[in-house]
């Protein structure tokens, strides 16, 4: 009677194993696939050298121009945030 409980036991480890391994198999692979259509989806941008981006003071120039208008918007917006503190 151990034997075959034990024999139902080792079937039940196998296929409990065996299930796991194929999901895990499944989800690698549909990762793997859905990662290389997005990579063929995605237009490429031409980078920007760091160097021409960099003012020499740690900072960095955005490489979009910002209108003026827009541009005193946000620092008034900075403004009222640090004086908040």
């Amino acid at each position: 009677m151990d034997s075959t409980l034990i024999s139902q036991g080792l079937d039940l480890m196998l296929y409990g194993m065996g299930t796991v391994f194929t999901f895990l198999t499944l989800l690698v692979g549909v990762t793997t696939l859905m990662s290389k259509i997005v990579n063929g989806l995605i237009i490429e941008q031409p980078e920007i050298p760091a160097s021409t981006l960099s003012t020499g003071a740690g900072n960095v120039i955005a490489p979009a121009a910002v209108e003026p208008r827009i541009a005193k918007v946000i620092q008034a917006a900075i403004d009222q945030h640090r004086s908040k503190k």
